[in-house]
This record gives C-alpha cells, sequence and structure tokens, in this order.
C-alpha cells in the first residue's frame, strides 16, 4: 500500500482574527491535498499562533496565553476535523495545550480522519521549559491509532529522543510514526532529527518530523522556531540510502512530500541486509 504524507514546514504567524486563522490552515490542506497527501502533519505549538488574537496583556503572557486559547479549543476541534472530512485526509494538528479537569494543561496532539472522528496522543517526555516555565503536565497513555493505512503512533518532539515510547507503538503495530516538532536552537533541531532518524533506524520503520518555523518576538513562548520537516525511512534495501525520503529547506516555510510504500516495512524486516527491528531484543541478553 502506498500513501503520499506531507510535513509541513509551517510559519507561526501574527494574526488578526479567527477567520484569519481558518483561511490560513485552510489553504495549507488544500494545497497538500492537491499534491495527493493522504496524511498531514503539522508542527507541535503552531497553535500558540492563536495567543495573537487577544489583548497584548495576554499574548505577552505565558500563563495568560494559556488560559485565553481555550476559549478557542472548541473551534480549533471543529476547523481540523471539518477539514479532515472535507478533504478526505489524516489531519496531524500539531499540539494545543488544553486544560484537564485537575486545573494543569497536557500539550496534546489531536489526530482527525476523513471519517469525522479524532482521537489524541498527549505529550509524555516534558522539556525544562515546560516543566520549570509553563508547568505543562506529562500525558499518562501512549496510544496507538487505527488507521485505513495501518496503525500510526506519534511522539511529540523531545519523545522522540526516547526510544522505548516508539518501540511499544512498533511493537503494536505501527509502521509510522508521527512526530510535531518545536524547537528554538539548531541544536535542538538536531537532537529531535537524530532521535527521529534512530527510531526509523532501530524499528525499521517510518518517521515524520514536521517543524514550526518563523520567528514572534510577540510570544515568549514561541518567539523563535526553527528546523526542517523530513520523512525518515529505513536505511537498507530498497530505502534511500541515507534514510531521507524527503527533507525541507532549513527554515524554509513550505510542504515537505513523499509517497510511501508502507508494505515495504514488513519486507526490509524480513529480507533485509540487516534486522534491526527483530534482533532489538537480543540487546536484552547483556543487561
Amino acid at each position: 500500500m502506498n500513501v503520499n504524507i506531507a510535513a509541513a514546514q509551517y510559519n507561526i504567524s501574527f494574526l488578526t482574527t479567527w477567520q484569519d486563522y481558518c483561511d490560513k490552515v485552510t489553504l495549507w490542506v488544500e494545497e497538500a491535498v492537491r499534491q495527493d497527501a493522504k496524511i498531514l502533519v503539522f508542527p507541535e505549538y503552531a497553535s500558540m499562533e492563536l495567543a495573537s488574537l487577544f489583548e497584548e496583556e495576554v499574548y505577552s503572557s505565558l500563563s495568560k496565553q494559556l488560559e485565553a486559547l481555550q476559549i478557542l479549543h472548541d473551534d480549533y476541534v471543529a476547523l481540523y476535523r471539518s477539514l479532515a472530512e472535507q478533504c478526505q485526509c489524516y489531519i496531524q494538528a500539531g499540539t494545543f495545550p488544553v486544560l484537564i479537569e485537575s486545573g494543569a494543561y497536557r500539550n496534546r496532539a489531536y489526530l482527525f480522519a476523513p471519517d469525522g472522528g479524532f482521537d489524541y496522543q498527549d505529550k509524555l517526555m516534558m522539556t525544562r521549559f515546560e516543566n520549570e516555565q509553563w508547568l505543562i503536565e506529562s500525558g499518562t497513555e501512549l496510544k496507538t491509532f487505527d488507521t485505513e493505512y495501518g496503525k500510526i503512533g506519534i511522539n511529540i518532539c523531545y519523545d522522540s529522543e526516547f526510544p522505548l515510547l516508539a518501540r511499544q507503538q512498533v511493537e503494536a503495530g505501527c509502521v509510522l510514526i508521527l512526530v510535531p516538532t518545536c524547537t528554538d536552537t539548531i541544536a535542538g533541531y538536531n537532537r529531535v532529527k537524530i532521535g527521529c532518524q534512530a527510531r526509523a533506524l532501530e524499528n525499521q520503520c517510518y518517521v515524520v518530523q514536521s517543524s514550526l518555523v518563523g520567528d514572534a518576538p510577540w510570544s515568549e513562548a514561541v518567539d523563535v522556531n526553527v528546523g526542517a520537516s523530513a520523512i525518515y525511512t529505513p536505511v537498507d534495501r530498497g530505502f534511500p540510502n541515507d534514510g531521507i525520503a524527503a527533507m525541507g529547506k532549513f527554515n524554509a516555510v513550505q510542504w515537505v512530500i513523499a509517497e510511501l510504500c508502507l508494505d515495504g516495512v514488513e519486507t526490509v524486516r524480513q529480507q533485509g541486509q540487516v534486522f534491526n527491528h527483530r534482533d532489538w531484543a537480543l540487546q536484552t541478553r547483556f543487561s
């Protein structure tokens, strides 16, 4: 089974109205769909540009941003749900900081399906910024998502740097891991990039990284954003020699799109030059 995957190098903007946001996202989705993309991935914290819709005293304060964004949460979900239905595609909408019943916030990655259904993965591993300044709480469940293209997993940015998370998803049947990311330094971008490539290598699967780009000096949370989106593959026969199916130009605003053969994952696991996926358990002999 082949499918076109699109990873957004999405630029954060200063918006005037909610309609501006709807128009922007709709144009992005329609552009990817025109290129036959069936699975679309947006970056972590792309939703933070919505804070610009509020007064300066709100968008210049971390805590007030999080509180104000909750007003737009239901509209945000409805927008992406509608676009996934209208365009008959899966949309991983990046992440949105969601207030939960305990009063804490979670960094939530929604996956919207063409039949109108949706689910989410909460970020599990918190960065220092999220822990120490933003007080974002870790999620409690690692999920997989059933789609017409098989099971999909989501690792949110820093999650991708911890191999046991993706491994559990792969052992549950995932051949595709989506990684929405937000990084403010080249080192941070490279940490996630290396993590994504390592997950693709050791699991002999596909990993899709979507990067937030552009500056937002009005926002303490996402003032600087750097990176490049990419689609990573196993590094073996039948795949690119560098394990990169497609990669964007650093810090450009663009879609990065590649056609993936999902059946090729099982083929390389059975017939590859090496058996990284199969030999994973052999490591335990030395622990």
